[in-house]
């Protein structure tokens, strides 16, 4: 073979020819400047051509899963950033028809391609459909039900699929996502949250996930944002904060009326301690999500909230109030991040020695939910002021 056939076999991407399909393209170029109602609208009338294809069903599960991670504040990495994800309370204000949505997709996608593998059991293409549905149901569960044993399981099921469907096809770079997102989170857990969920014996690596997603990232049809967005979380989350940046830009650049992209942008600035920078990010983003239909999607106390930490990190301690402030005025903010926002507002206030205006904002957490998290730490700080320790 010549070394120009090599290069030729070297940059060949197999894919579902469907995925191809201008109407496809255009589908989720409305998904990735998430205008999810768009994009789901466009998804389901593929689908309804394409009433057999797992692939088409797995569209629009995506859309609809998306669009519940992003209505319930589930899409800010800033939450997945260390192991605290694992540990942690966040409680989520689950909505029983999406719930029942996302598994009927799910269970339809997987018996489509089931179907098609009882007479053909090495289709790639049904192979790939199904680890996608298995890999989507199984982030509903960890991320929205916090059911990390039976999304593990799922998410075994999917990387095997697509491990075969590697070993069938080298060059369907699409399934090397949920392979490397499988080998990082599983190289990353802790030794005893492996136990907890009954994975001890089961063995990952951070540096084979990252070769994977590199090249889903680079190459990858209908997986490469998505692998892209991985290694950003990821290379957060391992303190390498120039790479992630670099990363998010890119991203920010290819779709600039993405909102979290834009985000990201500012969150790893100030992760970095690039305070300036990212006060200047934060402003950017608030201002263009400001403008009539910019963003088709947004949470703008995601930005406020970034940005008062930010401020408050500098000690700009009035400024920071009034971010906080007005993160938890937004009209779609959270219950957790509303008591989130006006419990650092009144730690502020007490490093401003405004205790009766620290004592008003932790009241008012205890108001928004009084058997929270935030609500135990107000009534602390009500009975003895926050010193910053």
């Amino acid at each position: 073979m010549t070394a120009t056939a090599v290069a030729v076999h070297a940059d060949t991407v197999d894919t579902n020819p469907l995925n191809h399909e201008p109407e496809v393209r255009a589908a989720f170029d409305r998904f990735y400047l998430m205008d999810y109602d768009g994009a789901l609208t466009r998804f389901e009338a593929i689908e309804a051509a394409h009433p057999q294809d797992a692939i088409a069903t797995d569209y629009v599960l995506n859309a609809v899963l998306f669009r519940e991670l992003f209505r319930l504040d589930l899409l800010d990495t800033t939450f997945y950033a260390n192991d605290g994800f694992l540990t942690g309370k966040h409680t989520v204000a689950e909505d029983p028809k999406v719930r029942d949505q996302v598994k009927q997709l799910a269970q339809k996608a997987i018996g489509q391609a089931d179907d098609v593998l009882k007479t053909k059991p090495d289709d790639v293409n049904a192979l790939f459909a199904r680890a996608w549905a298995r890999s989507l149901e199984a982030t509903y569960l960890a991320m929205v039900e916090r059911g990390f044993g039976a999304g593990m399981k799922l998410a075994l099921g999917a990387k095997n699929d697509d491990e075969q469907v590697l070993k069938l096809d080298p060059n369907y770079v699409d399934a090397k996502m949920v392979v490397g997102i499988y080998q990082y989170v599983v190289g990353a857990l802790p030794f005893g949250f492996k136990i907890i969920v009954g994975f001890a014996g089961i063995h990952g690596s951070k540096t084979t996930g990252m070769e994977m997603l590199h090249d889903a990232g680079s190459r990858g049809v209908i997986t490469s944002v998505e692998s892209r967005t991985a290694m950003t979380l990821f290379l957060r989350r391992e303190a390498k904060y120039t790479d992630a940046y670099a990363m998010a830009k890119g991203l920010a650049d290819q779709y600039p009326r993405d909102f979290l992209f834009n985000l990201e942008e500012a969150n790893l600035l100030k992760d970095a301690g690039q305070w300036r920078q990212a006060i200047d990010q934060y402003h950017v983003v608030i201002a263009d999500a400001k403008k009539p239909d910019y963003f088709p999607s947004s949470h703008l106390e995601l930005a406020y909230f970034g940005l008062g930490e930010t401020q408050r990190g500098q000690k700009f301690f009035p400024d920071a109030v009034v971010s906080y402030q007005a993160a938890a005025a937004e009209p779609g903010v959270s219950p957790e991040l509303k008591r989130r926002c006006l419990l650092e507002a009144g730690m502020v206030y007490d490093l401003m020695s405004q205790r009766d205006r620290a004592k008003q904002e932790y009241q008012a957490v205890i108001d928004e939910g009084g058997d929270s998290v935030q609500a135990d730490q107000a009534r602390k700080y009500e009975h003895s002021a926050y010193t910053g320790h």
